[in-house]
């Protein structure tokens, strides 16, 4: 019976995977051709607009305040018992939920009307209302709080993420296309922002169909128990102080590049960051895809094995790690010049930066995933508010001394001191046991030692290489490629994370050792 499950999980982190890297080959190709036909035909301020309002509105998101998860989370027992009462009652909770969300988060960021010229450093285009724009945007976030957004976690729960995948990448490519049009035909910003709100319902109509048809026994009816009712509110009040955390860490750079440095700048900054998130995206497709699997091996495996598989999962995402940061350092600089030009450019001291911020982020997905699996978001309370805290004083702070360098570096340093060190000897000392701890920093050190040993190789070679423009990005790609797995090997070939990786990897791929 375990060995079906195990094999069921497996089915599903597969086909949630595959779908998952279309899904962000899509949102990885199109935002960069979006911003690229947006400066050529409005101009760099708009997109400096954009990313401001868009980084405003994540602030006030909160990402669902977290309620979702806390859902997905309560949903795992009564799907894998086959209880529709509990689930119907949860999904109807969390609709009235959402509602209530949604109607916060409109007059929320009405508040913030007033007060956003002063976060402008300088001008912004003449030709556009700001406060008109801003509604816009505000609509777009809030929108699919009152329609069917709350329907997508009985996919999640159900492992089935590939379908939410499928169709987000449907209306994600037609949106696109529409927008481009737009912006040739029209070149009118008010029209573009609409289209988004337009495909934003569709997307949401269209999920809420499929989840309709393919569970036709659960309806929004009945009340939660009250023990259930009592456990999901402790869980989102830690998961919403947790997702402001997630969710300010870059709008907060936007904001103060802003209004430092004016909104110029952050275009240019928000360039590099498409490319760092478009490959964070990318790398979320396997957390996030065995997330439901690692939640139901929660309930029904041991410790032991669960930490066994941690130490493998971990071992996986960090070599994948190490490959994207090293692609970002040796990569960053030749393909914005390609893309934007060399006006475009930061400095290669904040590609350093940014590519160290990339690594330390990912540093802490799979304890993340763990954590978000066992349910320890409430435990995790003054971690993530202590995270928030220390990046705007320090981004201010530093900031003000060292400008947009001074801004990534605050992240950094928050990032890796309370988030990464304090949020896992959280996870340790509630879940696998303290003693571990000292173990699992040790192995993530010697990770992050390898890839600096592969940065420095790579880098070094692709500086002797006298090419430019696709040319040098290609060669730069195979050897940063070619030198990172070449050091991992020569490191880590013997090891039992290495071996154990090996044969989870050849089971995905329907082989055998």
């Amino acid at each position: 019976m375990k060995i079906n499950k195990e094999n069921s999980r497996t089915r599903n982190a597969i086909r949630n995977v595959l779908s998952g890297i279309l899904n962000k080959s899509i949102l990885l190709l199109f935002p960069f051709l979006i911003r690229s036909i947006l400066i050529k035909t409005l101009g760099a301020e708009y997109l400096g607009l954009s990313s401001l309002f868009t980084s405003i509105l994540q602030v006030l998101n909160l990402a669902e305040l977290g309620f979702g998860s806390a859902i997905i989370f309560s949903l795992y027992k009564p799907i894998s018992v086959g209880d529709k009462v509990t689930i119907s009652a949860l999904l109807n909770l969390y609709k009235k939920i959402y509602r209530i969300i949604g109607i916060l988060v409109f007059f929320t960021g009405l508040i913030i009307l007033p007060f956003l010229k002063y976060l402008i450093n300088g001008g912004y285009p003449q030709d556009i209302n700001i406060y008109i724009l801003y509604i816009l945007y505000l609509t777009n976030s809030s929108v699919s709080y009152f329609l069917f957004a709350y329907k997508s976690s009985l996919l999640i729960a159900h492992q089935r993420t590939d379908i939410t995948s499928n169709v987000m990448s449907i209306i994600s490519v037609l949106q696109y296309l529409v927008q481009i049009i737009v912006l040739y035909i029209f070149k009118n910003y008010y029209l573009f922002v609409i289209v988004m709100i337009i495909f934003t319902i569709l997307n949401n109509i269209t999920s809420s169909i499929i989840v309709d048809y393919k569970y036709p026994d659960y309806k929004c009816y009945g009340d939660v128990p009250p023990e259930i009712k009592e456990q999901i509110k402790t869980k989102v009040t830690g998961l919403m102080i947790d997702k402001v955390c997630q969710t300010s860490r870059n709008s907060l750079d936007s904001i103060f590049i802003s209004y430092f440095l004016g909104l110029n700048l952050v275009a240019v900054y928000n360039n590099y960051y498409t490319i760092f998130n478009a490959v964070v995206g990318l790398m979320a497709i396997f957390s996030s895809s065995i997330l439901p699997g690692i939640g139901n091996s929660i309930v029904e495996e041991s410790v032991k094995k669960n930490y066994l598989d941690m130490n493998k999962f971990n071992f996986i995402y960090m070599w994948i790690s190490g490959i994207a940061t090293v692609m970002l350092l040796c990569l960053y600089q030749p393909f914005m010049k390609l893309w934007m030009g060399e006006k475009m450019l930061l400095k290669f001291s904040s590609v350093i930066l940014i590519s160290l911020y990339f690594y330390i982020l990912k540093m802490g997905d799979i304890r993340g995933t763990y954590s978000d699996a066992i349910g320890l978001w409430w435990e995790n309370r003054y971690r993530a508010i202590g995270e928030t805290l220390t990046n705007i004083v320090l981004n201010y702070l530093l900031g003000k001394m060292f400008g947009i360098n001074g801004i990534i570096l605050a992240t950094l340093i928050s990032l890796f001191t309370i988030n990464f060190m304090y949020g896992s000897s959280i996870l340790f000392k509630k879940y696998f046991g303290s003693k571990r701890f000292l173990k699992y920093l040790s192995s993530q050190l010697r990770y992050f030692l390898a890839t600096s040993i592969a940065a420095f190789l790579s880098f070094s070679i692709c500086e002797l290489v006298p090419l430019n423009g696709l040319y040098e990005i290609v060669v730069r790609f195979i050897v940063s490629f070619f030198i990172t797995n070449v050091v991992y090997i020569l490191l880590y070939n013997k090891t039992k994370n290495y071996l154990n990786a090996q044969s989870f990897i050849l089971k995905l791929l329907g082989r055998d050792i």
